[in-house]
């Protein structure tokens, strides 16, 4: 065996299995670096919408549909429970769902909510439309046309039996102002259900007649598109579906496994929800004019002007945003200025009477109904509560507090001016009576004798300056 040929091939192999490890190395690193990382999946953002459509209500929504398009959210879903709102923040809700380039789902739920009024308006605005069983929308018609309790609405004039004029068809009896109103609500609604492709008779019927659905009959009617019973099946369902959003452009929706964020309210929408609350500002309206009205009548106590002025400057700010009536306002100042009339007059009552009744029909008309939607206005009890606390105020309190003043004083150094004493001694001008049951010093015009009675004209410090009670006045110089 030579070992000369041995090392050689030992040395080749050596050589072969290190380009093979370096080799092996060299592609292991190559392939890692071919395979793309998966990009995370886009979140869907869900904004929880409950209770009244206000102000706050459409700052919430479009500030949500701002960070979405930020984010470059797969949706947003309204999770919408509502007995209605205000058109003009209905109105701009819309306005933000038509123009987002972010796709957006209403999702009425959970089972037993509603989307009653307004929130009708926003189901048909949607991208897609979806809700729980056991839940329903409609009765769009606006409240204005409503009326006092008992008097029959122009939708129910127009469905009286033995009409000629149709269903949909205004009545005689109806204003011209009421069927401008019906007429643009159901023009309203009736465009964005032919820009969803969706139901537009019952869109008609839900503002015309009040008509309302259930979440199956809604489905069947192709008023939504689909019932969910959970957000995860709702995520689920609409997964791979194809929608035009604002611009023309089409989105695929890829929600099944997208993780599901909500937007939390920030602390200024939840400030101008609280204070646009009709209750909430009238009480706001009330405590800064009672509170700028103790200030003026106690002038220096200084808190309860701070308080009023700062209540009355929220009631404002709310004021601006709110249907409010301007007629309504002056009937509670005119109300509240006939009560403090009635305080300074006792006995009228005419000004107390009249200024409660024009307070409380004030209060009753403060808010305009003209919208859609639930009566925004402020609530029976809380009117009932402020004009009882009112009347008691100004017809107790105040009127106590009147003539307490009108009485003579009985205390302190005022009480003194008027008192009657007797003469104990006396030198000159000056000397000592009894009075009340103490010795003072006092002084005169003149010169009184020892038991003289006498009345105390007024006190320099601890003189009191008196004068005879069947003697003339003393002169100038001594009052």
């Amino acid at each position: 065996m030579n070992t000369r040929d041995t090392k050689p091939s030992r040395r080749a192999g050596l050589i072969a299995r290190v380009a093979m490890l370096a080799l092996a190395a060299l592609t292991a690193a190559d392939s890692g670096r071919a395979q793309p990382v998966p990009p995370e999946a886009s979140p869907v953002l869900l904004i929880e919408v409950k209770g009244a459509i206000g102000v706050a209500t459409s700052a919430y929504i479009a500030r949500g549909l701002e960070l979405a398009q930020k984010r470059d959210a797969a949706l947003v879903v309204l999770r919408l429970d509502t007995p209605g709102g205000l058109v003009t923040s209905t109105r701009d809700i819309i306005e933000s769902i038509l123009g987002s380039a972010v796709p957006v789902a209403v999702y009425v739920a959970p089972s037993g909510a509603r989307a009653a009024s307004a929130g009708t308006y926003i189901v048909y605005a949607s991208h897609i439309a979806a809700m729980a069983p056991g839940t329903h929308l409609g009765a769009a018609t606006p409240v204005s046309l409503g009326g006092p309790p008992g008097v029959p609405s122009p939708a129910d004039r127009e469905r009286r039996p033995g009409g000629d004029k149709g269903d949909n068809a205004p009545t005689d009896s109806s204003s011209a102002m009421e069927r401008k109103i019906i007429n643009d609500a159901a023009a309203y609604l009736r465009s964005l259900a032919q820009l969803r492709g969706r139901n537009a008779d019952f869109a008609e019927k839900a503002v015309r007649s009040a008509e309302t659905m259930t979440a199956e009959e809604a489905r069947d009617a192709q008023v939504i598109d689909l019932l969910a019973g959970s957000m995860t099946d709702f995520m689920a369902a609409i997964d791979g579906r194809r929608v035009t959003v604002a611009g023309g452009a089409e989105r695929t929706l890829a929600t099944k496994e997208a993780p599901v964020e909500t937007i939390v309210p920030d602390w200024r929408t939840i400030i101008i929800g609280v204070i646009t609350d009709p209750n909430v500002a009238y009480l706001l309206m009330l405590a800064g004019i009672y509170g700028i009205a103790f200030e003026i009548w106690n002038p220096g106590v200084v808190f309860p002007g701070v308080i009023g002025g700062i209540s009355l400057l929220l009631a404002l700010a709310a004021f601006a945003v709110l249907p409010v009536s301007y007629a309504g306002a002056s009937l509670i100042v005119l109300g509240i200025a006939l009560m403090i009339a009635e305080a300074f007059t006792p006995g009228v009552m005419a000004l107390g009477i009249g200024g409660l009744i024009a307070f409380v029909v004030g209060s009753i008309f403060l808010f305009d109904p003209g919208d859609i939607g639930i009566a925004f206005g402020v609530s029976w009890p809380t009117i009932a509560a402020a004009a009882a606390t009112s009347g008691a105020f100004f017809f107790l309190v105040l009127g106590f507090a009147l003539r307490a003043r009108r009485q003579p004083v009985v205390t302190g150094i005022e009480e003194m001016i008027g008192s009657r004493g007797q003469v104990l001694d006396w030198t000159g001008t000056t000397g000592h009576i009894h009075l009340h049951g103490e010795v003072w010093q006092a002084r005169a015009g003149v010169s009184l004798a020892p038991g003289t009675a006498v009345r105390v004209a007024r006190l320099d410090g601890l003189t009191a300056v008196v004068e005879a009670t069947d003697a003339a006045a003393p002169p100038p110089s001594e009052r």
